[in-house]
């Protein structure tokens, strides 16, 4: 049986904020990620949220975030395509990309966007319910990072200074191998594959071929890796996501919140939810020992190497610090999870002790 070995670590934040205080509340975001930045995390993502108290735009956020840190990948967990349009995205990410160096991640999904019954004629200036809400325009969003051109061969655009064929600028077609899709069906997970996009899985999954929460989402990853296609242009990349709550340093009054926190949310994980049948993983909350103990056996941990810990809503920013503090000392080297510099230090005592 393989063991966990995480190489690759994340976190993932909601950036929220209180309704009278959004400057506070994204700002706190924003240093949040500097100390990920600081601690060693490979990446930090945020989640993308209309109509709530969080980032309603991850490709500005992110932005900004691209100026406070130079190493840290930058990921955005999910934008819904149902609202956005393909080619401004596109030049969104693309200056978000060029302004990170090459640190961005962009994690999708397809479908009706969430209150799109509010929201929907703002949008669109019309019946919402005629939108392409397709794959399609994920496809779309992936042309257009690559770099396809407008027009025919013979098109071109003239601007001051300049004469060229027309595409969305600033190029940046290596940001296509970084897109994500966000997925819990088989049939999403095998689009995604066909059209190589990464897979982000979390603490939900879909009950289309078992009751086990496990067993559900292995079979999701099996359908990924049969469908990736043996001459894509990169190798297929896949992150698991847990919501996990060390509490090493919390003072009893906060571990005694974080333990009512997991329970309020205990009975959705005993049967599948809603119409979609969607099951639900349990929250952590534990010591560093007590959380290592359930991961080293987490079978979905034993199929990938990358691993996002997933912050929920409800906390505090100091509640925050401590949970990815406390993560990344306690229970990542538990999981085969190393530094850069470490790692790089050891690559380099095994090229010096190579004859």
């Amino acid at each position: 049986m393989p063991s966990v070995n995480i190489s690759h670590l994340s976190f993932l934040t909601p950036g929220n904020y209180a309704d009278d205080a959004p400057q506070q509340g994204l700002e706190e975001t924003l240093q949040l990620i500097v100390l990920g930045e600081q601690l060693g995390y490979d990446g930090a993502w945020v989640r993308q949220r209309h109509l709530e108290h969080g980032v309603s735009s991850a490709s500005v956020f992110l932005a900004a975030a691209t100026q406070r840190t130079r190493t840290i990948e930058l990921g955005s967990a999910v934008i819904q395509m149902g609202y956005e349009s393909p080619l401004r995205l596109a030049e969104d990410l693309m200056t978000v990309e060029v302004l990170s160096a090459g640190r961005l991640n962009v994690g999708l999904s397809a479908g009706t966007p969430n209150h799109v019954e509010l929201i929907g004629d703002e949008v669109f200036h019309g019946d919402w319910q005629q939108q392409d809400f397709s794959y399609e325009r994920l496809k779309r969003l992936q042309l257009n990072i690559r770099g396809r051109y407008f027009g025919d061969d013979e098109t071109v655009i003239l601007s001051p200074g300049n004469r060229q064929r027309p595409r969305v600028q600033p190029a940046a077609p290596q940001l296509a191998q970084r897109l994500w899709y966000g997925g819990n069906s088989h049939r999403s997970i095998q689009w995604a594959a066909e059209n190589q996009f990464n897979l982000l899985i979390g603490n939900l999954t879909s009950a289309e071929v078992s009751l086990d929460y496990h067993d559900a989402q292995l079979a999701l990853i099996r359908t990924f890796r049969q469908y990736w296609a043996a001459d894509a242009t990169h190798r297929p990349r896949i992150a698991a996501g847990r919501v996990i709550i060390p509490t090493d340093s919390a003072s009893p009054s906060t571990i005694k919140r974080y333990q009512d926190f997991a329970a309020s949310r205990y009975q959705r994980t005993l049967e599948p939810q809603g119409p979609k049948r969607i099951l639900f993983s349990q929250d952590i909350v534990g010591s560093s020992e007590e959380i290592v103990a359930q991961l080293i056996n987490d079978p979905i941990l034993r199929e990938v190497d990358e691993f996002r810990v997933e912050l929920p809503y409800e906390f505090s920013h100091a509640e925050y610090q401590q949970i990815i503090s406390d993560f990344i000392l306690g229970v990542a080297p538990e999981l085969g999870w190393k530094k850069r510099g470490q790692i790089n230090a050891a690559v380099a005592a095994t090229d010096k002790s190579t004859p």
